[in-house]
C-alpha cells in the first residue's frame, strides 16, 4: 500500500517515479506493486495529470507502450500481464487480461503529455471490428486458488428467429418479447427457466445472448453453490470483469435447484437471500445485473419470493409438444 512518504536520506535516494515507501503484507501479489507504483508520481503531485483507457479485442503484437518506454516492473499472473513503463514526464500502467481486453493508465506532467502517451499506446492496438458470425463472447467464473477467476471464449450461437419454429407457440411469443428487450425496458432482474433436462433451454439462452450481445455480456458463473457461500467472491462477481462497466450483464447460473426451492431441501437460506439481494438489493444497485437461473424443477416448487412481481422478469414452462429437433421446447410464462 503506498503511504506517500519519501524514502529517508535525502534527495539522492529519490529515484524518480519509483522513490517513495510503499508496505505490502502476504496478502498482496507482483501486480499489486505495479497498480502502487503507477499512482506514485500521481499522488506526489510530480505528475498531476491522469488519463485511463479500456480496451477490448486487443491485438496480441501490439504492446500497449510507447516507442521509447523504458519497462521498470513486469508482473504475469494467472489471470493478467502488467507493466509498468516510465519516459521523460510520463508513466505507464499497461494491463493485459486473459480475455482479450486491457487497460492503460497514463499519468503526465501535463494534460496534453498524458494524452499524446496515451493516443499512442492505444494506436492500433485493436482488432477491426467483427464481422457478424454466429458466435458471441461468453465468459465464465469460477473459484480458484487464486481467488474470482474469469474466462472467456466465443460460444457458437443461432439467431432466435431461425430456430423459433421448434419452440410451441407459447414459449416462442414469450421468448419473442424477450428478445426484443432493450436496456430502457428491462422489466425484472431474475429469469427463471426450468423444464426436463433436454427442452433447449441453452440453447434459447445462447440465442437471447446473442439478440443481446449488443448491450449486455453473458457470463455463466461454473460454481453457484460456491458463489452465494462466499462473500468475497459474490462482491467480485457483482463487480464484473474487465469490461465496460456501462454494459448491462446477463449472469448464468445452470442446474441451480437448490437455490430456488421451497420444500426445505435449500441447504442455507442465506445463499437464496444473497441471490434475491444481487437481483434488487444493495448489492445489485447500479450493477446492471440480470440473473438468470435454470432448473429441472415445476414451478410450483420454486420458492414464492423468486417469483415475485417486478423482482422476475419470466419463468419458462416445460411443454411436451413434438418439435423438429424431436426435443420438447421450454415454455415461456411471462409475470
Amino acid at each position: 500500500m503506498l503511504d506517500g512518504r519519501m524514502p529517508s536520506g535525502g534527495a539522492g535516494d529519490h529515484t524518480g517515479p519509483l522513490g517513495r515507501i510503499l508496505h505490502f503484507d502476504d496478502m498482496d501479489v507482483p501486480s499489486d506493486v505495479v497498480d502502487a507504483l503507477a499512482l506514485s508520481s500521481f499522488v506526489s503531485g510530480d505528475q498531476p495529470w491522469a488519463r485511463t483507457k479500456r480496451l477490448d479485442r486487443v491485438r496480441a503484437e501490439a504492446t500497449l507502450l510507447p516507442a521509447n518506454a523504458q519497462l521498470a516492473r513486469v508482473a504475469v499472473d494467472e489471470g493478467r500481464d502488467a507493466r509498468l513503463a516510465t519516459g521523460d514526464g510520463w508513466t505507464v500502467r499497461a494491463v493485459r487480461w486473459r480475455t482479450g481486453g486491457a487497460s492503460i493508465t497514463v499519468t503526465a506532467v501535463s494534460e496534453e503529455l498524458a494524452e499524446s502517451i496515451l493516443a499512442e499506446c492505444t494506436a492500433g492496438a485493436t482488432e477491426p471490428p467483427m464481422v457478424d458470425t454466429r458466435e458471441v463472447e461468453i465468459g465464465f467464473w469460477h473459484q480458484s486458488q487464486m481467488g474470482p477467476t474469469r474466462t472467456a471464449r466465443n460460444v457458437a450461437c443461432d439467431e432466435w428467429p431461425s430456430i423459433r419454429e421448434n419452440y410451441e407457440t407459447t414459449a416462442g411469443e414469450a421468448i419473442d418479447r424477450l428478445a426484443e428487450v432493450t436496456p430502457e425496458t428491462v422489466n425484472g432482474r431474475l429469469l427463471i427457466m426450468h423444464g426436463s433436462p433436454g427442452t433447449g433451454k441453452t440453447t434459447a439462452l445462447r440465442a437471447l445472448a446473442r439478440a443481446w450481445r449488443d448491450w449486455c455480456q453473458v457470463d455463466v458463473v461454473i460454481d453457484p453453490q460456491q458463489l452465494f457461500t462466499d462473500p468475497g467472491y459474490l462482491a467480485k462477481v457483482a463487480a464484473g470483469g474487465p469490461t465496460d462497466s456501462r454494459r448491462w450483464r446477463l449472469l448464468l447460473l445452470e442446474d441451480s435447484d437448490d437455490l430456488i426451492r421451497a420444500d426445505g431441501l435449500t441447504a442455507n437460506t442465506q445463499q437464496l437471500s444473497r441471490l434475491l439481494n444481487l437481483t434488487d438489493g444493495l448489492l445489485g444497485q447500479g450493477g446492471n445485473v440480470i440473473v438468470a437461473v435454470t432448473t429441472n424443477e415445476k414451478i410450483g416448487r420454486l420458492h414464492p419470493a423468486v417469483l415475485r412481481p417486478g423482482r422476475c422478469a419470466a419463468w419458462p414452462r416445460s411443454r411436451s409438444a413434438p418439435c423438429r429437433t424431436n426435443r420438447p421446447p421450454p415454455g415461456w410464462a411471462p409475470r
